[in-house]
């Protein structure tokens, strides 16, 4: 049954619920921006500036998780956020919509995500190596039934969650490029951004190692989700 015209059409179908159900939730969300984007149209704010401060909003909250900052940390990544979901709300206001600002947008949004992910790893990799001098943490961790390592196998999660991030935003721009609509999948920018920043709310704990795990997770299955989505899709032509 594989490549044949019936199993393409359940991918389809599968990838056409979730999207529709994606686009409502943005619509939503879009609705209830449109004061807000009105009032920065009637200052003169333009798509592009708030892309660029998205993208500082993100690198700074990526410097914040580093430190261990983890609740100012979210704070500030939903803060670039809410620039990404305005930009493009303000270009199709002003009637400025462009591919350059589409292309700028991508780029630091890939830009603003991997730095996050990179701060958060950085936490975890150089908190462990501040706490293993310290032999009597180490001891206490250990009787607690704690491996120190943890830290660091956390931090390589980050990383993993890092490298599957890329492969999703991948994999539909390189099935774009060969003419295939590709949105497959459920692990998007802005669910693992939402993630990120509902665990970094929580503080450091137990919740963001979890969080991490999921997006790692679910960020590969997407992409593999995309892989076959596309090799149906070749299969049928």
């Amino acid at each position: 049954m594989n490549g044949s015209p019936a199993a393409a059409a359940e991918g389809r179908d599968e990838g056409g619920r979730l999207i529709r159900v994606k686009v409502r939730v943005r619509q939503a969300v879009h609705a209830a921006a449109g004061p807000l984007v009105r009032g920065l149209v009637r200052r003169g704010v333009t798509p592009d500036q708030l892309t660029v401060l998205g993208c500082a909003f993100s690198l700074l909250a990526a410097l914040v998780f580093f430190e261990g900052w983890f609740r100012w940390g979210a704070a500030l990544a939903a803060a670039g956020g809410l620039c990404d979901i305005l930009d493009g709300e303000i270009a199709r206001e002003r009637g400025t919509v462009s591919k350059f600002g589409a292309f700028l947008d991508s780029t630091l949004d890939r830009l603003g995500e991997a730095a996050i992910f990179a701060g958060l790893a950085g936490f975890y990799v150089f908190s462990l190596l501040d706490r293993v001098r310290d032999p009597a943490w180490v001891l206490a961790e250990i009787e607690r039934g704690q491996d120190p390592r943890t830290w660091a196998v956390v931090g390589l999660t980050a990383v993993l969650a890092l490298v599957g991030s890329v492969l999703v935003s991948y994999t539909r721009a390189r099935a774009e490029g060969l003419g295939i609509d590709c949105r497959v999948g459920l692990m998007e920018r802005s669910e693992r951004m939402v993630l990120l920043i509902v665990a970094g709310a929580f503080g450091v704990g137990p919740v963001m190692p979890g969080a991490l795990l999921l997006v790692t997770v679910l960020s590969f299955t997407t992409a593999a989700q995309r892989v076959v989505y596309v090799w149906r899709s070749t299969r049928d032509r």
